[in-house]
């Protein structure tokens, strides 16, 4: 019973608005109304991947840390953390930093991926590679640090558990 009062008190205010605000417009004068502008929408958040794509002034304010591999197009990326030792590393490419968890390999390869980023490091004595997973692709080839420019082995993992060579293995016997 209180539901049908409550909806017919409803219908009679809808029938009546109409008549309602006809009285009002006839009483007040006839004044020129401004235009009001339409309320602006909030701005939509980026999201990391938008941010990372954009490369904008953002990615420009991330200063890089750590040592510079130079690869092949002028590509360069900045590698932070103790590569032989450390479970996490931090990769600088294309201006923004990206966290990279050490994988397990059977090959000796040292290879650094993050899921979500979808970076994929990859580091041979010889260079390094980055993959992007995601895409498919890789992003570049043939990095080196000034050291292995030099002659020096990459810092892997694999290298520092190796003993160091303090004299060869076949040497000749002095009788």
């Amino acid at each position: 019973m209180k539901q049908l009062a409550l909806l017919t008190a409803c219908i009679s205010a809808l029938a009546l608005a109409p008549l309602a605000s006809a009285q009002t417009a006839e009483k007040a004068p006839a004044k020129p109304t401004a235009q009001k502008a339409a309320p602006k929408k909030p701005a939509a958040r980026k999201t990391t991947r938008a941010k990372a794509a954009a490369g904008g002034a953002a990615a420009a304010a991330v200063v890089p840390q750590g040592v510079k591999w130079d690869c092949e197009l002028g590509n360069h990326l900045y590698i932070d953390g103790d590569m032989p030792r450390a479970e996490v590393i931090t990769l600088n490419w294309k201006g923004a930093n990206h966290k990279l968890p050490r994988q397990t390999t059977v090959t000796g390869a040292d290879r650094y991926y993050d899921p979500q980023s979808g970076l994929d490091l990859v580091v041979i004595p010889s260079k390094a590679m980055l993959f992007d997973k995601r895409a498919g692709q890789r992003l570049t080839d043939e990095c080196q640090t000034e050291a292995m420019r030099a002659g020096e082995a990459a810092p892997t993992q694999a290298g520092a558990l190796r003993a160091p060579v303090v004299a060869p293995l076949l040497v000749p016997q002095k009788n």
